[in-house]
């Protein structure tokens, strides 16, 4: 599972420390220089175990590693606390095998979702579950410090409520950093944001490098649809094959996932999926093209026709399925959430004609509201730093 890396800033430099010492005191830091190959193979199969743990040996056999490798790999582990024995099971012969668990509260991250009129921040553990949470009101096109200081703000009263202290000081403990997830267009690899729709104004903005400044621990930046399919993706959506997330809410957006992993493009451009022209010389979008899918399914909501709506974008959808031939649609988003049933109707029908056309069996690219909810992208956010401890170089 594990893949290369990708990142910026403090996170991708941390990323870059490979098998790093990580006996005796640790921190935050220490946390992000654990992620190598085989150590992120251990931990893997850890946090899939469960509280029920798994042996040694079977990390050696699941793993392909030695059993002395897996035995340093897992010491280093418990001594930095991230895994702790869950008792002792029976063995074919000899005496019983201790099995071990991943520590969850050993490591955790902040996930923020900044949208065009609210920010939501959460806490997220090592496995993934969520364990504070935060929002509140906020006009994305406000002046830049304005906006870094309420996602700043937001981030620092979640880490005081868990930590008793500041992301400075708690990034000396356990805290990996923030993951931070807006609309695009952005570059993730610098964190720096392009043209936003309807926002013109943060074009070339350092958004990383302002909020690692405050906050004082690795940040990484990525589209809103990227951390939401990422998240998807970890959850085990897709199985390791691809899909594609919609996400219908203030705007409209995809992330892309192939082969198991975010898909990006070259300059971590892809995925503007709402600004595909499918009516030339229809009416005017933010983005300043006409006809976009964007445009003509927002029009559709803000005047209450959802079933048209959910045919544009089932429109945009199918174009995506004839495309990359994806394996499956998910759909997300404040509007889906509005009515999720006509989305995941209409959305579904118009995919399933083009899928007929195709020539492919009925069902061949299922159409279904992801299981999220309202919080996906934040979450999804959170595994921007999570993910790669885990083998996932797509964080």
């Amino acid at each position: 599972m594990a893949g290369t890396v990708r990142g910026s800033g403090a996170g991708a430099r941390a990323r870059a420390g490979g098998e790093a010492d990580v006996g005796g005191a640790g921190s935050g830091a220490n946390l992000l220089a654990l992620r190598s190959h085989n150590t992120a193979l251990v931990l893997d199969l850890l946090r899939r175990a469960g509280a029920a743990g798994i042996s040694r040996l079977e990390l050696a056999e699941r793993t392909g590693l030695t059993p002395q490798a897996v035995s340093k790999i897992t010491a280093r582990l418990r001594d930095r606390g991230l895994a702790a024995e869950a008792g002792r099971r029976a063995s074919t012969g000899g005496k019983p095998r201790t099995v071990l668990r991943l520590v969850p509260e050993a490591g955790r991250a902040v996930g923020v979702h900044v949208e065009r009129d609210e920010v939501r921040a959460v806490l997220v553990d090592l496995d993934g579950t969520v364990t504070g949470e935060r929002r509140r009101p906020l006009d994305l096109g406000a002046a830049a410090g304005a906006v870094v200081a309420a996602v700043a703000e937001q981030t620092e009263a979640l880490v005081a409520e868990a930590f008793g202290t500041g992301p400075r000081e708690a990034g000396a403990a356990s805290l990996l950093g923030a993951g931070v997830a807006l609309p695009g267009p952005l570059d993730h690899e610098s964190g720096v944001l392009h043209r936003v729709t309807g926002f013109p104004g943060w074009d070339g903005f350092p958004l990383r490098d302002a909020l690692e400044r405050r906050l004082g621990v690795p940040v990484v930046v990525d589209k809103d649809t990227n951390a939401a399919a990422l998240g998807l993706a970890v959850a085990g959506e897709g199985r390791g094959g691809s899909f594609a997330y919609l996400h219908l809410g203030t705007g409209l957006g995809a992330g892309l996932v192939v082969g198991g992993s975010v898909h990006r493009g070259a300059r971590t451009g892809a995925g503007e999926f709402g600004h595909q022209v499918i009516q030339l010389d229809g009416p005017p979008c933010a983005c300043g093209d006409r006809g976009c899918v964007e445009a003509l399914c927002l029009a559709a909501v803000a005047r209450g026709d959802t079933a048209e709506a959910a045919r544009v974008l089932g429109a945009g959808a199918a174009n995506l399925v004839g495309l990359l031939d994806i394996d499956l649609v998910l759909l997300g988003g404040r509007t889906v959430a509005a009515d999720p049933e006509a989305f995941e109707a209409g959305v579904g029908a118009v995919v399933a004609a083009r899928v007929r056309r195709n020539g492919l069996p009925e069902g061949a690219v299922p159409v279904r509201r992801a299981p999220t909810g309202a919080r996906g992208v934040a979450e999804g956010a959170a595994q921007l730093l999570l993910a790669p401890l885990f083998g996932r170089g797509d964080g």
